[in-house]
Protein backbone atom coordinates (compact mmCIF):
# COMPACT_ATOMS: atom_id res chain seq x y z
CA UNK A 1 0.00 0.00 0.00
CA UNK A 2 2.72 2.25 0.71
CA UNK A 3 4.67 1.39 -2.20
CA UNK A 4 1.40 2.56 -4.29
CA UNK A 5 1.07 5.99 -2.48
CA UNK A 6 4.88 6.43 -3.31
CA UNK A 7 4.24 5.69 -7.23
CA UNK A 8 1.24 8.43 -7.52
CA UNK A 9 2.81 10.54 -5.76
CA UNK A 10 6.16 10.52 -7.72
CA UNK A 11 4.02 10.30 -10.79
CA UNK A 12 1.58 13.46 -10.04
CA UNK A 13 4.83 15.07 -9.01
CA UNK A 14 5.98 14.43 -12.56
CA UNK A 15 3.10 15.45 -14.10
CA UNK A 16 3.26 18.68 -12.48
CA UNK A 17 6.64 19.49 -13.13
CA UNK A 18 6.12 18.54 -17.20
CA UNK A 19 3.19 20.80 -16.95
CA UNK A 20 5.43 23.40 -15.08
CA UNK A 21 8.20 23.28 -17.44
CA UNK A 22 5.88 23.16 -20.69
CA UNK A 23 4.00 26.21 -19.41
CA UNK A 24 6.97 28.14 -18.83
CA UNK A 25 8.43 27.48 -21.70
CA UNK A 26 5.18 28.45 -23.86
CA UNK A 27 5.56 31.66 -21.60
CA UNK A 28 8.90 32.87 -22.38
CA UNK A 29 8.91 32.40 -26.27
CA UNK A 30 5.83 34.39 -26.17
CA UNK A 31 7.35 36.83 -24.93
CA UNK A 32 10.65 36.74 -27.04
CA UNK A 33 8.38 37.11 -29.97
CA UNK A 34 6.88 40.39 -28.34
CA UNK A 35 9.98 41.62 -27.45
CA UNK A 36 11.61 40.38 -30.75
CA UNK A 37 9.56 42.90 -32.44
CA UNK A 38 9.59 45.85 -29.88
CA UNK A 39 13.06 45.50 -29.31
CA UNK A 40 14.56 45.79 -33.14
CA UNK A 41 14.56 49.99 -33.97
CA UNK A 42 12.48 51.27 -36.83
CA UNK A 43 14.60 52.76 -39.22
CA UNK A 44 14.44 55.15 -42.26
CA UNK A 45 16.13 54.13 -45.45
CA UNK A 46 16.50 56.37 -48.42
CA UNK A 47 16.83 54.87 -51.79
CA UNK A 48 14.91 52.90 -54.83
CA UNK A 49 11.67 50.45 -54.62
CA UNK A 50 11.80 48.22 -57.94
CA UNK A 51 9.33 45.56 -58.49
CA UNK A 52 9.45 42.99 -60.96
CA UNK A 53 8.46 39.31 -61.87
CA UNK A 54 7.14 39.10 -58.37
CA UNK A 55 9.99 40.48 -56.06
CA UNK A 56 10.27 43.56 -54.23
CA UNK A 57 13.71 44.83 -53.86
CA UNK A 58 14.90 47.83 -52.11
CA UNK A 59 18.39 49.50 -53.03
CA UNK A 60 19.58 51.79 -50.35
CA UNK A 61 20.85 54.96 -51.76
CA UNK A 62 23.88 55.62 -48.93
CA UNK A 63 25.33 52.51 -49.12
CA UNK A 64 23.75 50.78 -52.53
CA UNK A 65 22.68 47.71 -50.79
CA UNK A 66 19.66 45.64 -52.36
CA UNK A 67 17.48 44.03 -50.00
CA UNK A 68 14.07 41.97 -50.72
CA UNK A 69 11.30 43.86 -48.96
CA UNK A 70 8.35 42.43 -47.38
CA UNK A 71 5.24 45.08 -46.37
CA UNK A 72 3.87 44.39 -43.01
CA UNK A 73 0.66 46.90 -43.06
CA UNK A 74 -0.21 46.21 -46.92
CA UNK A 75 -1.53 43.77 -49.59
CA UNK A 76 0.47 42.51 -52.03
CA UNK A 77 -1.57 42.87 -55.13
CA UNK A 78 -2.87 46.28 -53.87
CA UNK A 79 1.58 47.23 -53.51
CA UNK A 80 1.97 45.51 -57.20
CA UNK A 81 -1.19 47.67 -58.75
CA UNK A 82 -0.40 51.34 -57.43
CA UNK A 83 3.93 50.66 -58.21
CA UNK A 84 2.20 49.77 -62.01
CA UNK A 85 -0.23 53.17 -61.88
CA UNK A 86 2.88 54.52 -60.93
CA UNK A 87 6.00 53.47 -62.92
CA UNK A 88 3.93 52.13 -65.66
CA UNK A 89 5.77 48.99 -66.22
CA UNK A 90 7.99 46.49 -63.78
CA UNK A 91 11.63 47.24 -63.20
CA UNK A 92 11.31 51.09 -62.56
CA UNK A 93 12.97 52.33 -59.64
CA UNK A 94 11.12 54.94 -58.15
CA UNK A 95 12.23 56.87 -55.23
CA UNK A 96 10.99 56.18 -52.00
CA UNK A 97 11.66 56.78 -48.08
CA UNK A 98 10.91 53.65 -46.02
CA UNK A 99 10.78 53.23 -42.77
CA UNK A 100 11.39 49.35 -41.24
CA UNK A 101 12.86 46.55 -39.25
CA UNK A 102 15.86 44.94 -41.16
CA UNK A 103 16.23 41.50 -39.97
CA UNK A 104 18.18 38.69 -42.47
CA UNK A 105 18.69 40.72 -44.78
CA UNK A 106 15.07 41.45 -45.92
CA UNK A 107 13.58 45.04 -44.75
CA UNK A 108 10.23 44.38 -43.08
CA UNK A 109 8.71 48.21 -44.48
CA UNK A 110 5.93 49.63 -41.86
CA UNK A 111 5.54 52.66 -43.40
CA UNK A 112 6.48 54.05 -47.02
CA UNK A 113 6.58 58.06 -48.92
CA UNK A 114 6.96 57.62 -52.47
CA UNK A 115 9.28 60.98 -53.22
CA UNK A 116 10.01 61.00 -57.34
CA UNK A 117 9.68 58.60 -59.99
CA UNK A 118 12.91 57.62 -62.03
CA UNK A 119 12.38 57.51 -65.59
CA UNK A 120 14.26 58.04 -68.70
CA UNK A 121 14.04 62.03 -70.30
CA UNK A 122 12.35 62.13 -73.23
Amino acid sequence: MILHELDNNIYTRTSKLYILFYLVALTISCQMKVEDVNQMSKITYTGWWVYGEGQHIFKDENSLEEWDIIFLNEETDKLVELYLAVCEMEYFPMECIMEGIMKDDTLKVIDFQITYIEGCGE
